[in-house]
């Protein structure tokens, strides 16, 4: 072997980040002698902050830009990156890191929300690269393979998780625009030839040029817009539908990924729905500065400022909006937290699982479950989870101990399609034109706008297509279940798609392959019929809809998105391998605060890292890494079978706990494998942690219950986490004696 092979592990935020600094001295002390180097890479909120301002600060302070060194790599044959979940930041939490970071001794510079000189636009341009998605388009050189492990399955098979009971009665259901959106007003076409387009809005005889984008040979470019005036009125008339029929009020979006449109449209459905107190208070407001855009959790803040007798008066005026319905989802019943109060507290993948799994409800202000109408403005893929609903009225719940499986391939590689679009969204400033125009003033798409809808233009490769289709047949060539392509042939971009599917599919041997071509509502029927009887279905989709069947599906099948398999072979031949959903990780980061215990639960990265060390010895021969990825499955079996995940509750086993557990069965299982150098190396290190597992256990059990402080939330001073996290003497001298 002529190279060391590196893992690039990340740290990230929040739960997971607590969580690498008990389970990464591990995967150190268990690599350390195999010739197999483990680096930790800083992608974290704080961490890209720093990275974006380090020309700013003192030599002591600055800091390498880790997304951006990693992103090289990920186009590098020798990339293995194991990627944990970390914040898609949404302004507030931006505002928070940022104050966080000052408070911390950083002279990083406020966010500008509306920059008025260059330097402001200057700032607040750099904080827009750090801003929502901004880890996940760098890293993701390649498309997505992602399922439920054989294990995970087959535990949940044997112990189920809760499934609400549906009735036929059920007045729950998806409310979409019939036009006006992004769906119905979508135009795509294949460049023939590279180029560089140009974004322009035209209006009162002026053109503004908004954004130059390069482009390739045989890349699909879509643009489309939301009409504001058709979301009000569709907004205006869902709120007095759910007032009319009696169910919950509730909006499904993903402001952090969709991180210039979301927040935009979720704006809008906060003043619909409180339109009397934004027109009897308007005045107030705007002396406040309330941003509707950063939900209605704004204005509460901004009234808590004022005058009593003044505030008092807005909160009985907002007392009685309240009381005229309909009644509001809640996201927190007893904090009288609404599903309006801030955009990404209710992102669309993961609240309509949760909303399918509570017999199609959600949670109203007396903290019971109730029918609720689930708003989701475009259409684009609102019809999957009216199918999912259609079926569960029809059928009843999902039965997870003989459920199928959906797994997904994805569309993802170099920033495809909608997730890559922030930077060529816009919130249209005037009435006029907006067009793209390629290098030689020919126009590509245009629209006709007005002001206040939002605009977007997106993306995608051809390479990223073709290895798509690729990833598609292999995995139903290794499964032998039937693939199902999600492309409407009436849709735009989706028959654009279709032209390269048609092109590309031939290049494959497709013996014993079956593959269809359905829309996104008839594909979701088709796989849940098959998975009510027990049947797999390969789900292969584009970037938006990848996110979101990744949570549908699992979360039905296993309970959770965070046990699933998630690799990604980048195009260039190396690898990235994701560990699962944070969407929990601040509930849990708040448990640990209040009372030492975190109930993160680490599988994803137990899986991961199994998949590493194969990718590894695949690559280059090394035999231990085979054993390691090999035994490190075994490990995790035995740690589903065997019940060692965390608790909820405080003084039973938590993330520390889990992570002795896998330790102690993954050096068992070295010690018994065929590899003679590492059954001798880890013979004694197995006897150790089995001989003192109850020291162990109790040790890391005792320091639970009183309010634990690491410093800060975004960024935990280094030493008084470790200290948290490893609070096993017995635990840690056996890991630092290998």
């Amino acid at each position: 072997m002529t190279e060391k092979p590196t893992i690039h592990y990340t740290k990230t935020d929040e739960a997971p980040a607590l969580a690498t600094y008990s389970f990464l001295p591990i995967i150190r002390a268990f690599t350390k002698d195999a010739g197999i180097e483990v680096t930790l890479r800083d992608i974290s909120l704080a961490g890209r902050i720093l990275a974006a301002f380090s020309d700013r600060l003192p030599a002591a302070q600055q800091v390498e830009d880790h997304l951006a060194s990693l992103g090289a790599l990920a186009k590098t044959p020798e990339a293995n990156i194991i990627k944990l979940p970390n914040i898609s930041a949404s302004v507030p939490q931006m505002k928070a890191a940022i104050a966080e970071l000052q408070a911390h001794g950083y002279a990083v510079p406020d966010y500008p929300e509306d920059p008025e000189t260059p330097e402001e636009r200057e700032i607040q341009a750099r904080y827009a690269k750090v801003k929502g998605s901004a880890v996940n388009p760098v890293l993701r050189e390649g498309n997505s393979d992602r399922r439920a492990p054989k294990a995970v399955k087959e535990y949940a098979r044997a112990n189920p998780h809760r499934m609400g009971k549906w009735t036929g009665d059920s007045k729950s259901h998806v409310a979409t625009m019939s036009g006006g959106d992004f769906r119905h007003n979508e135009q795509s076409v294949t460049l023939p030839e590279a180029t560089t387009l140009t974004i322009e809005h035209v209006a009162g005889g002026q053109t503004t040029t908004l954004k130059e984008v390069p482009v390739l040979a045989g890349e699909v470019v879509d643009a489309s817009f939301m009409s504001k005036k058709a979301l009000v009125s569709f907004l205006e008339a869902q709120v007095a539908e759910a007032r009319d029929t009696g169910v919950l009020f509730s909006l499904h979006m993903k402001a952090t990924m969709m991180k210039v449109s979301d927040p935009i449209i979720f704006g809008h459905a906060v003043r619909v729905y409180f339109a009397e107190l934004f027109e009897k208070h308007a005045a107030t407001f705007q002396t406040l500065d309330v941003n509707v855009n950063y939900g209605f959790g704004d204005v509460v803040a901004k009234i808590a400022t004022l005058p009593e007798a003044e505030r008092k008066a807005i909160e009985a005026d907002l007392e009685a909006v309240y009381a005229k319905g309909p009644a509001l989802a809640m996201v927190d019943s007893d904090r009288g937290i609404t599903n309006l109060h801030v955009p990404n507290d209710v992102i669309i993948d993961a609240s309509m699982p949760a909303m399918i799994r509570t017999s199609g409800q959600m949670w109203n202000a007396a903290g019971d479950t109730q029918d609720a109408k689930a708003t989701i403005p475009d259409s684009s893929y609102a019809a999957v989870y009216q199918a999912v609903i259609d079926d569960c009225i029809a059928h009843g719940a999902y039965d997870p101990t003989t459920m199928g499986s959906v797994p997904n391939v994805g569309l993802m590689a170099q920033k495809a399609e909608e997730y890559g679009s922030h930077d060529k969204t816009f919130e249209v400033p005037a009435d006029g034109v907006m067009r793209v125009v390629d290098a030689a003033g020919r126009e590509v798409l245009r629209h006709e706008v007005e002001a206040g809808d939002i605009w977007r233009m997106c993306q995608v490769k051809d390479a990223p297509i073709r290895d798509w289709v690729k990833l598609a047949v292999t995995r139903a060539k290794a499964t032998g279940a039937p693939v199902v392509f999600w492309l409407d042939a009436t849709r735009p971009h989706d028959a654009e798609l279709i032209r390269k599917l048609e092109q590309y599919l031939p290049e494959h041997d497709l013996t014993g392959v079956t593959h269809h071509v359905m829309a996104p509502g008839a594909a979701t029927t088709f796989s849940v019929e098959r998975i009510r009887k027990g049947e797999d279905t390969i789900s292969a989709t584009g970037n938006v809809l990848r996110d979101y069947l990744t949570d549908l599906f699992p979360i039905l099948e296993v309970g959770t998105s965070a046990k699933m398999l998630s690799i990604v072979p980048l195009m260039a031949g190396g690898g990235l391998f994701e560990t699962g959903a944070g969407g929990s990780a601040p509930k849990h980061v708040q448990q640990f605060e209040k009372e030492n215990h975190l109930r993160w639960d680490s599988l994803g990265e137990f899986l991961a890292l199994a998949v590493s060390f194969l990718h590894i010895a695949e690559r280059t021969g090394n035999a231990e890494a085979r054993v390691l990825g090999e035994t490190l499955d075994a490990a995790t079996t035995r740690y589903l079978l065997e019940n060692k995940a965390p608790s909820r509750k405080v003084n039973q086993i938590d993330n520390r706990g889990s992570h002795f557990y896998v330790a102690l069965f993954w050096a068992e299982a070295l010690a018994g494998s065929d590899h003679g150098e590492l059954a001798a190396r880890f013979a004694p290190v197995a006897q150790a942690l089995r001989e003192n597992e109850a020291r162990i256990a109790a040790e890391l059990l005792e320091v639970q219950g009183p309010p634990m402080d690491v410093g800060g939330y975004f960024q935990p001073d280094d030493a008084r986490a470790t200290e948290a996290m490893r609070p096993s003497g017995t635990l840690n001298a056996i890991i630092a004696g290998m």
